[in-house]
């Protein structure tokens, strides 16, 4: 073979060799660069929960009231307190669904009792702050459905002690509240006062009123506690009030219900619980449901006062 020849044919094949080589190469890239293309296109769409989880500002009421008073949403600083309540109290879901629960069976309860005691019917919400219908005491030591300290329950003829504790009588208790509300807002000449007083006691109140020069609640620079307490039950009244508006959705089947019950007098002491609720055809722990007070498995009553006991009828 020619030099020439085989010079003009190797030249030839590395060519042919060298094409071949760059187009195998060329889908291989235009692969590598679409797959990154796609991840960030894919990146920027993806969310990192459920598609259709959302969380939304809440839009503030145009009027809200307490007790007849009306709230100041004109401040800035009151739009912004009650939006942060209105925002905990909507997206702490769970909390939100019990409370409605429990509210179907104690308002039928406390509502009446309010208006027997002439107080506004929006201090069931106050209630459901203080306690949310449970029988669990703060950590200071309050208990039942209002929340009284010991003290304040006995300074207001409450029996508190280890065998009875009348803080935990929904009616009883409930007399106590209105009286202690009733005379704060003999005092402070407001609703709104007096449901900060509940909070804070009415010394304290007093005093911070005449410190800052003012006289309304919302215009009250206070302890964190007390600054948020008021708006927290503005949020809860809203929120209890309108609850397809804020997310809760529910069946009335879904609701609690208070046990149907009938009423004895009882004037002498009762040596076993248990024995006793046998007698009338229930069980120790469905006569202590529906008696919260009883705090022992006995009732003493060496003074034979009369003591008006729920039974459940089953």
């Amino acid at each position: 073979m020619k030099p020439f020849f085989l010079r003009t044919l190797i030249i030839v094949s590395l060519l042919i060799f060298g094409f071949l080589l760059l187009n195998l190469a060329k889908p291989e890239q235009n692969t590598v660069e679409n797959s990154i293309q796609i991840k960030k296109d894919t990146s920027i769409v993806t969310k990192n929960v459920s598609k259709t989880y959302e969380v939304k500002a809440v839009k503030l009421p145009d009027y809200i009231e307490f007790a007849g008073e009306e709230v100041p949403l004109s401040k800035a600083d009151v739009r912004e307190r009650l939006d942060r309540e209105l925002l905990v109290n909507t997206y702490w879901q769970s909390n939100g669904l019990l409370l409605m629960k429990r509210a179907n069976k104690f308002f039928p309860l406390i509502e009446p009792l309010l208006q027997e005691y002439n107080l506004p019917d929006d201090f069931k919400y106050l209630c459901v702050a203080e306690s949310a219908l449970i029988q669990v005491p703060s950590y200071k030591g309050a208990a039942g459905y209002w929340h009284f300290m010991p003290k304040t329950g006995r300074e207001y003829g409450l029996e508190v002690n280890k065998n009875v504790d009348e803080r935990y009588n929904l009616k009883l208790s409930t007399k106590v509240a209105a009286d202690y509300l009733k005379r704060a807002k003999a005092k402070f000449k407001s609703w709104t006062l007096a449901a900060a007083a509940y909070n804070a006691g009415s010394g304290r109140i007093s005093q911070r009123l005449r410190e800052q020069k003012v006289s309304s609640y919302y215009d009250l620079l206070l302890n964190p506690e007390t600054g948020r307490y008021v708006f927290r039950i503005l949020a809860l009244k809203e929120i209890m009030s309108n609850p397809e508006k804020y997310g809760f959705i529910y069946d009335q089947e879904d609701l609690y219900t208070f046990p149907e019950v009938r009423e004895i007098v009882i004037d002498s002491p009762i040596n076993d619980l248990a024995d006793f609720a046998k007698q009338y055809n229930t069980t120790y722990k469905e006569l202590k449901i529906v008696n919260p007070w009883l705090r022992d498995t006995k009732l003493n009553n060496s003074t034979k006062k009369e003591y008006r006991i729920k039974i459940p009828i089953n």
